[in-house]
């Protein structure tokens, strides 16, 4: 009977540790991050051949991210669902065209209640006989382009899909709609966005 209760306080004893050693570890991981937690490692996935995602013909060695999944994380060997997707970014160096600009990256807006992402140009790339009045406008914001969309899968520069420009970096943004400055900028930039063709 007493080796019966020393066996039983031994494994209480060792899970208990083990407990421990796990929470101390986890802890230990967490040093360093300013907010406590450790950053999820988002699914990613690498593409090995130009591929089509939300209608967007991306090159080889562009990197898809999705959403937080609990099954997995870090880099897949397969592309992921597109629903879930939430960046697209290109290999250095690379852009597409989207309205007349070149961008290396597009990001999903993070809160689900708006329809959209944010657009992020690289205006080195930009040639003198691509500039227009729209592509003028986004260079002196100087940042990335947040646009309101209908359809979800389709990001690329559909006119017809873009509801409305959001905001360009922090300096011109819709939630500002007392700023009377800021919505006329975007008024004028989303009236030339529609120009474009």
């Amino acid at each position: 009977m007493r080796r019966k209760i020393y066996i039983t306080i031994g494994i209480l004893v060792l899970v208990i540790l083990s407990i421990l050693g796990y929470v101390v570890v986890n802890q230990l991981s967490h040093l360093g991050n300013t907010t406590g937690g450790r950053a999820p490692d988002y699914p990613y996935f690498i593409t090995n051949e130009p591929t089509t995602v939300k209608k967007i013909v991306v090159p080889k060695g562009t990197k898809l991210t999705y959403e937080e999944h609990f099954f997995k994380e870090g880099q897949q060997t397969k592309i992921l669902n597109e629903k879930k997707l939430t960046g697209i970014e290109l290999p250095e160096g690379r852009t597409i065209d989207w309205g007349g600009v070149p961008v290396f990256m597009i990001i999903k807006f993070y809160n689900p209640e708006m329809q959209g992402y944010s657009v992020h140009p690289d205006f080195n790339q930009l040639k003198n006989n691509k500039k227009n009045r729209f592509s003028q406008l986004w260079q002196n914001c100087n940042n990335d382009l947040g646009v309101l969309i209908k359809n979800v899968d389709d990001w690329t520069f559909n006119i017809k899909n873009i509801r409305d420009i959001n905001d360009c970096g922090v300096n011109y943004q819709r939630y500002f709609n007392e700023d009377k400055e800021q919505q006329e900028f975007l008024n004028e930039f989303y009236k030339e966005l529609k120009k474009v063709k």
